[in-house]
C-alpha cells in the first residue's frame, strides 16, 4: 500500500500550521522529545559512522595531481634570484688563526669581488682565500686592497668573463622598497632570503679582530642576514646592488642568547662601497674624510665632546681653520643631529673628501654654526 504526501499549504513556512477548528490542542509527554532526541543522535551517530568508513576505505586512492606550471612574472623573487645568484660567490679563508667563510660578489667581467675586510683580514699577510661560485667551481683568489674603516675588500680571481651583478644607486633607495640578500650562511651557498629597507642612514659600528673599527652610515633591513652572509649582496626590485651585508644586530646573552636573524640587518650603501672598491683597485688602500678632531669617547651626554687632550683639534686641520676648539659640543651636522661620538664619525665618513659641511657647536652655553670643509684621511 502506498502512501501520498500531503498536498501544499496554504500557511506560509515560517508560522505553524492551522489545526483543525474542532480538535482540542494535543499534549504531548517530554518522553517524545527525548526519543526524538535519541533517534537524531542516532542518526548522526550513523551517518558520521557512515563518512568515517567510507574515508577509511578510500586512504590508498590516487592523489589528484597537476601538471599546470607556476608563471613567475618577471621581477619576481624567483626571477631576480635566477638572475644574481650566478654572480654572487662564497669565500672560504684558511689562516694561522684559523678558518672562516663569508660571501661576496662579482663586480666587473675581469675577476674582481667586492667583500668585507673582516671576512678577508685573518689572510691580509698568510693564509689562503678559496672563492666558490655558483656552478661549484673553485677558484684561488688574492687581496687587492682592504679598508677597515669602512669594513670592505676587493679580491681578484684570475678568471675572464665573469657574471658580474650590476651597481645601483644606494641614494635613492626609500624605507619600504624591497629587497633580497644573497649569500652563504652558515656556508649554505645561494640562500635566498627577501625583505625590505627599514630605515636609512643607520650608525652602526662594528669591530675587528685586530681591534680596528668599521663606522657604517648604514642601510637597514628586515631581510634574514646570518653569519656567513657577510660580503653578500642586497639587491633591489631590478636586481641591482644597492648595499653590501656587512652585520646584525643580536640579543644578548641576557635576552635569550640568540645570535642569528631577528630582523635587524645592516648593509654598507653601494655608493660608499664603490668610490672604495675603486680606490682599492687603484693604490690598494683607500681615504675616508676627516674634520681633523679626536672625540671624548667617555662623554655620556647627547652630542660629540672634542677631547681636551693636546689632539683634541689637529693644528692646521678642517676644524682647526673653521674655529672649532678643544671642549666644544658638536651636536649637529647639516641639521642633522647627533647623539654621541660614533654618530657624528658615521656622518662625517658618509661625505666625499671636499665636501663643505655646516657644524652645529656648543661653547660655554652658547651655540655656534661654522662650515667645514672635509679633508682626507693619511694613509
Amino acid at each position: 500500500m502506498s502512501s501520498q504526501l500531503p498536498g501544499p499549504s496554504d500557511t506560509p513556512w515560517w508560522n505553524p500550521a492551522k489545526q483543525a477548528s474542532n480538535s482540542a490542542p494535543a499534549k504531548q509527554s517530554n518522553s517524545f522529545f527525548i526519543i526524538a532526541s535519541l533517534v537524531i543522535a542516532l542518526i548522526a551517530g550513523g551517518v558520521g559512522a557512515t563518512i568515517g568508513r567510507t574515508t577509511s576505505s578510500n586512504i590508498s586512492s590516487t592523489f589528484v595531481t597537476t601538471k599546470d606550471a607556476v608563471e613567475r612574472a618577471p621581477g619576481s623573487i624567483a626571477d631576480l634570484a635566477a638572475r644574481v645568484i650566478p654572480g654572487v660567490v662564497s669565500i672560504s679563508v684558511q689562516a694561522a688563526g684559523g678558518s672562516d667563510t663569508g660571501s661576496g660578489f662579482f663586480f666587473s667581467t675581469d675577476g674582481y669581488v667586492l667583500t668585507n675586510n673582516h671576512v678577508v683580514e685573518s689572510a691580509a699577510t698568510s693564509g689562503t682565500i678559496t672563492v666558490s661560485i655558483s656552478n661549484g667551481k673553485k677558484y684561488s683568489a688574492r687581496i687587492v686592497g682592504r679598508d677597515s674603516s669602512y669594513d670592505l675588500a676587493v679580491l681578484k680571481v684570475d678568471v675572464t668573463g665573469a657574471p658580474t651583478l650590476q651597481l645601483g644607486d644606494s641614494d635613492k633607495v626609500q624605507v619600504g622598497d624591497a629587497v633580497i640578500a644573497i649569500g652563504s650562511p652558515l656556508g649554505l651557498a645561494g640562500t635566498v632570503t627577501s625583505g625590505i629597507i627599514s630605515s636609512k642612514n643607520r650608525p652602526v659600528t662594528t669591530g675587528s679582530g685586530n681591534g680596528d673599527s668599521s663606522f657604517i652610515n648604514a642601510l637597514q633591513t628586515d631581510a634574514a642576514i646570518n653569519p656567513g652572509n657577510s660580503g653578500g649582496p642586497l639587491v633591489d626590485a631590478t636586481g641591482a646592488v644597492v648595499g653590501i651585508n656587512s652585520a646584525i644586530a643580536s640579543l644578548s646573552s641576557t635576552a635569550g642568547g640568540q645570535s642569528g636573524s631577528i630582523g635587524l640587518g645592516f648593509a654598507i650603501p653601494i655608493n660608499q662601497a664603490k668610490k672604495t672598491a675603486e680606490q682599492l683597485i687603484k693604490t690598494g688602500s683607500a681615504t675616508y674624510p676627516i674634520m681633523g678632531i679626536a672625540v671624548d669617547t667617555r662623554y655620556t651626554g647627547a652630542g660629540a665632546l672634542i677631547s681636551t687632550e693636546a689632539n683634541g683639534v689637529t693644528s692646521g686641520g678642517p676644524a682647526d681653520k673653521a674655529g672649532i676648539k678643544a671642549g666644544d659640543l658638536i651636536i649637529a651636522i647639516d641639521d642633522q643631529e647627533i647623539q654621541s661620538s660614533d654618530e657624528l664619525i658615521v656622518a662625517i665618513r658618509s661625505h666625499n673628501v671636499g665636501d663643505k659641511v655646516k657644524i652645529k657647536l656648543k661653547r660655554n652655553a652658547i651655540t655656534r654654526e661654522v662650515t667645514v670643509t672635509l679633508a682626507a684621511s693619511k694613509k
